[in-house]
């Protein structure tokens, strides 16, 4: 039965087998991304790579991910199955992880370093998805913190045996157990029932309210003053926080090269519980209090993070500051596709849209590794990291002056 034009769509009422086949995909789907983490560079370097080689693969990898955020949302927008495409992406993940645990030679590493990067580009709106055509547009932003409380315990949790059969066996052992937790992934998602995802809920083409956005393409779409400022912040923001963990986790190594593994793990779970616990907390107070006050929040953690690892020198203090870590993550693993589903409802093209801010998302994060890099190597990695907290300073600005208010409805 269809809703009356210009009133909100019924609320939908999933299945409990759905949405926990959803939560529990989510959570070993973070298991096995967390296996291409900080991890591909320790393992790599026992394996006798050069840093020369490891960044090339890197790079590549992080190019294919940038190029095909756009694509990738496409595909999920024109797909008549989300579930089918997510299933795929997972199994290539689970060969590319394979392919670096056995044969670790350059094109090898370089063909799962590829796969890995475009499965990743279509899993991401595949998972918002799915839960927008599950829940609708009524329960998505509470939706959208259980997804990220899902995400954090199973980051944390792999970051953890990972971080333990690193040190235990070797780190090849890493990429085995990724290979191995993709199978609970596919099994978890088979659960989540067909019939359930309404299709026209996931690809945004349904207006929740009477005074929703009308956007009717995609030039419509792109042309948003919203959507292009937040695209703007999430490129600062990424510019900001990417080469941060990285740069850090050089710092541990070279001052407890044996303890790296570990700490480098506790560094990954610490700000995983953090957004474990408040995550859905952040999709309950985004719609009551807006989304730029947290997204301001965020920033100002991101920045305070910055300084704190420009001066501190003890690496076990150095897993502390990651609270603040965990403090951005929150944030923004529920706001970027609430924003999103925000800007681009009505259009049909959610997903696009996604894409777009991963875009962004893609071209911040290349730039801040390359840029961190060169500070670090150049003055210091005190002076690098001051850098980062400024460009978050400078994304904190950009919310707080032009970032407009896209919460439409008030409970």
């Amino acid at each position: 039965m269809r809703a009356e034009p210009g009133a909100p769509p019924p609320k939908r009422s999933p299945s409990r087998e759905s949405l926990r086949g959803l939560d529990w995909f989510i959570f070993f789907l973070a298991d096995v991304q967390t296996g291409f983490g900080p991890f591909v560079a320790v393992y790599l370097t026992t394996e006798k790579w050069t840093q020369a080689q490891i960044g090339l693969v890197l790079s590549i990898g992080g190019i294919v991910g940038l190029i095909g955020q756009m694509p990738g949302g496409a595909i999920v927008d024109a797909a008549r199955s989300e579930r089918l495409v997510a299933a795929l992406a997972v199994a290539t993940i689970g060969t590319s992880a394979l392919g670096y645990a056995v044969w670790p030679i350059f094109p090898v590493v370089v063909m799962a370093a590829t796969l890995h990067a475009a499965a990743s580009c279509v899993l991401g709106p595949a998972i918002a998805a799915i839960s927008l055509g599950l829940v609708g547009p009524h329960a998505i932003g509470e939706r959208f913190g259980r997804n990220a409380r899902f995400a954090s315990l199973g980051n944390g949790t792999a970051a953890a045996v990972m971080g333990t059969s690193g040190y235990l066996l070797s780190s090849r052992s890493v990429f085995i157990v990724t290979f191995i937790l993709a199978i609970p992934a596919l099994l978890s998602l088979a659960r989540i029932r067909e019939r359930e995802v309404d299709a026209t809920h996931a690809h945004g083409a349904v207006e929740p309210e009477v005074d929703a956005v009308k956007v009717t393409s995609i030039l419509s779409l792109i042309r948003q003053r919203a959507l292009l400022i937040f695209a703007g912040s999430i490129f600062l923001l990424q510019l900001a926080n990417a080469a941060m963990l990285p740069l850090m986790a050089g710092v541990v190594t070279t001052r407890s090269s044996r303890w790296a593994p570990v700490l480098i793990a506790a560094c990954i779970v610490v700000p995983q519980a953090i957004v474990a616990w408040t995550s859905p907390s952040v999709g309950r107070k985004a719609q009551q209090w807006g989304r730029r006050p947290l997204l301001l929040l965020g920033f100002a953690a991101l920045a305070i993070r910055g300084l704190l690892f420009a001066t501190v020198s003890d690496p076990y203090f150095l897993v502390a500051v990651q609270i603040f870590d965990g403090i951005t993550a929150a944030v923004f693993s529920v706001m970027v596709p609430l924003i999103v589903a925000d800007v681009a409802c009505g259009s049909g093209h959610f997903n696009l849209a996604q894409g777009i801010v991963g875009t962004a998302t893609g071209i911040g994060a290349s730039l801040s590794t390359v840029l961190a890099g060169y500070a670090s190597d150049k003055f210091g990695s005190s002076v690098a990291f001051t850098g980062l907290a400024g460009v978050a300073a400078l994304g904190l600005a950009l919310v707080w002056l032009v970032m407009p208010e896209t919460r439409r409805n008030v409970p």
